[in-house]
């Protein structure tokens, strides 16, 4: 052995870094806030790869357009100890009679596709004509890519972040239960089980409650209170773990509190949460994303009001910023693999008339402008798309005053008839917020399209094709 290499040992998932440095194998994360449509999303994308020979579905993934797919096939998996995105039954539900949308997954799944197509490569051609892409599709909850941003905040920093977010509607009303209680503690006290347990039931409570669908509030940390998933290993649940009963402090005691009170407790609890789950999932998951799409329920933020939009957006912003930036090369793939693409999307394209879809678009752009810029400097390429993974809607006019207006026509979830209506504008520029009336927004929910020949092609989308232009094209 060299003896200027005495400790040298092969980096961890060599052969991994390799495939993926020579363009063999990319890892796609796909996540999202809440009630975004992320399992309708891969369920879709992995039925249009996989039917991709049979169809014109794709005019805008270059790869399939062109005629260079020879076809894709579902792959064990690399990573056996992650829980598997069960496509399988996905598609069974949306292909039933009556057809369903699939049940939400609740914590991190994978699956992977081999996709063999004709290279383009003048050179790849003579070598080998016939490349395989094995693409690996992750799945975890957007709730868990808000936790990042606590690895660089003291308890005492995230504390006063919650503290002025609490002050404010709504949370300043769904929290009184917990507030309440957590002031009449007194935190210098000796640490007390019983306490603590109350205290973290509350405060999981209150942001539970900032989910529904009412409010639709989206920065809820720590993310594993309202999201447990697996634990730190496939059979360990977190759920009634004391990793998850802290809760953060509205002001500092007025005293020093000891080593065994319950304010030093909590925070070592956070700390810990931060080194054992947020640490963790970071470094065994996230450093390794190659692409990165971020679904995003705009609509669902109209209907909900001014509130729920600011949080969304600063949640989107917070987003962005966590991301570990930087221009990929083969060295920063084979030494440090960070994420080179980003897509934000916005779901549900379906919902609104053709028409409004770049004003869908535009919106989202703006709710990310504070960020953009600084991602742009890292050399990370973003965009920003609206898109439908399953339409079920169709496009239909109607006249009104003797004007033709553009409509929607669709099965809305509570109905046993199609309705076909026009459900509103969406604005270029952000409303004031006396202007986020109630009424103004009713954008409904729909059932899945009943298809009569699902298994012969794709499933009917909006620029699901350029979704997957973006993020893996320039890999074949």
């Amino acid at each position: 052995m060299n003896k200027w290499l005495p400790n040298f040992s092969p980096p961890k998932h060599f052969e991994e870094r390799i495939n993926r440095s020579l363009d063999k194998q990319v890892k796609l994360a796909v996540t999202g806030l809440s009630r975004s449509g992320k399992t309708v999303f891969i369920t879709s994308l992995v039925h249009q790869l996989l039917h991709g020979l049979e169809g014109i579905h794709l005019p805008f993934f270059q790869m399939i357009s062109s005629g260079r797919l020879r076809g894709a096939k579902i792959m064990p998996q690399p990573d056996i100890h992650i829980p598997s995105f069960r496509y399988d039954r996905a598609i069974e539900q949306l292909c039933g009679e009556p057809p369903t949308w699939p049940q939400r997954t609740n914590g991190i799944s994978e699956i992977r596709l081999a996709i063999r197509y004709l290279s383009k490569n003048p050179m790849k051609k003579h070598i080998a004509p016939i490349n395989t892409l094995y693409v690996d599709i992750v799945d975890y909850p957007g709730e868990w890519l808000l936790d990042l941003p606590l690895l660089e905040l003291t308890y005492e920093q995230w504390s006063e972040q919650i503290a002025r977010l609490c002050e404010t509607e709504p949370r300043l009303s769904l929290s009184q239960k917990w507030q309440t209680y957590l002031n009449s503690l007194d935190l210098t006290d000796e640490v007390n089980e019983k306490k603590l347990r109350k205290l973290s039931k509350l405060y999981t409570e209150f942001l539970h409650n900032c989910k529904e669908s009412k409010h639709n509030l989206n920065l809820l940390q720590p993310g594993r209170f309202v999201m447990p998933g697996d634990g730190l290993t496939n059979n360990d649940s977190l759920r009634t773990s004391p990793l998850l009963e802290f809760c953060p402090v509205l002001k500092m005691p007025k005293k020093i509190p000891g080593v065994n009170s319950i304010y030093a407790e909590m925070k070592k609890r956070y700390e810990s949460y931060k080194e054992h789950v947020v640490k963790k999932f970071y470094q065994d998951y996230f450093v390794s994303f190659d692409r990165q799409i971020v679904l995003v329920d705009v609509l669902n933020t109209f209907n909900s009001g001014y509130d729920s939009f600011v949080d969304m957006r600063n949640s989107l912003n917070m987003v962005l910023e966590s991301f570990n930036y930087g221009k990929s090369g083969i060295i920063n793939k084979l030494f440090g693999l960070k994420i080179d693409k980003i897509l934000f999307a916005a779901t549900k394209a379906d919902h609104v008339t053709p028409t409004q879809l770049p004003n869908l678009e535009y919106f989202l752009q703006n709710m990310l402008a504070t960020s953009h810029n600084n991602v742009a400097f890292e050399g990370v390429h973003t965009e920003t798309l609206a898109l439908s993974a399953v339409k079920c809607t169709q496009a239909a006019y109607t006249n009104f005053q003797g004007q033709r207006i553009s409509c929607i026509k669709g099965m809305p979830v509570n109905a046993e008839k199609p309705v076909a209506l026009f459900p509103g504008e969406i604005p270029v520029e952000v409303p004031m917020p006396e202007e986020w009336i109630d009424g103004r927004f009713n954008f409904i929910e729909f059932k899945p399209p009943r298809l009569a020949n699902v298994h012969g092609g794709g499933l009917p989308h909006i620029r699901l094709d350029q979704a997957l232009e973006f993020l893996l094209g320039d890999k074949f």
